[in-house]
């Protein structure tokens, strides 16, 4: 069973050793590369101002966050959801600095690098020429982020997670049927507690069967060339 958690930050700026803060986390669980309803999803009380600009790209702000809990009070959670399993992260190197100083603040073991998919990585590899901002990313592939009005750690988390199965080349594993990758959204197709699933187109009229009587009488005849204990004896239809 391969468990991955696919995780995204908001922060009060770009910089934590100037003293940007974390102010969300978002986190969903994949099974197999198939999201499990599972999420992890806090706001935190940075203990400073969130500057306008911040609050432009994400919408919350310091008033927002005032009665938020600490880094403090809810790191423990989000190190037991996340557990010892990979990493999915847009940027990495961002989000896992901002991790990794909230979590020395707190005196807890930093984020190893080695643990982390990086899809921003993975995407200049792809698509050497670009662009590969989430944004769009999801338009290359189909994907509807239309709910998207401002960043959110959530919701970018659930759309990275279909970018990183675009990325991977295994969209078939999260089981999408006959979806040729218009209009999807992850809030309506990642249901919670399953996969998407879509019914498969049917014929109208069955094929006809390849087997002909003597192709049926080659077969048999061969089978019985292997003698009376062969397993495949077994399965012969009694001769009319």
């Amino acid at each position: 069973m391969l468990r991955e958690i696919v995780l995204d930050t908001e922060t009060t700026g770009l910089d934590p050793k100037k003293g940007d803060r974390l102010i969300e986390i978002g986190c969903i669980e994949l099974i197999n590369r198939i999201p499990t309803g599972r999420e992890y999803h806090v706001f935190i009380n940075p203990e400073r101002d969130v500057p306008a600009d911040a609050e432009r790209v994400h919408g919350i702000s310091t008033a927002f966050l005032v009665d938020k809990p600490v880094f403090q009070a809810v790191y423990r959670d989000f190190l037991a959801f996340i557990a010892a399993d990979q990493l999915v992260i847009h940027n990495a190197t961002f989000d896992v600095a901002f991790l990794n100083m909230e979590l020395e603040r707190v005196r807890a073991p930093v984020l190893k690098f080695d643990r982390v998919v990086d899809t921003l990585a993975l995407a200049r590899r792809k698509h050497p020429a670009g662009p590969n901002t989430l944004d769009a990313l999801c338009k290359r592939y189909g994907i509807d982020n239309s709910q998207r009005i401002k960043h959110g750690a959530l919701m970018d988390s659930l759309l990275l997670a279909e970018v990183y199965i675009e990325l991977l080349g295994e969209r078939q594993a999260t089981l999408v049927l006959g979806d040729k990758g218009a209009n999807r959204s992850p809030a309506a197709t990642m249901a919670r507690g399953g996969s998407r699933t879509e019914a498969a187109a049917q014929r109208p009229t069955p094929l006809a069967s390849p087997l002909t009587p003597e192709l049926k009488a080659a077969h048999r005849a061969f089978v019985e060339t292997l003698g009376p204990k062969a397993i495949w004896q077994r399965y012969l239809q009694p001769k009319s």
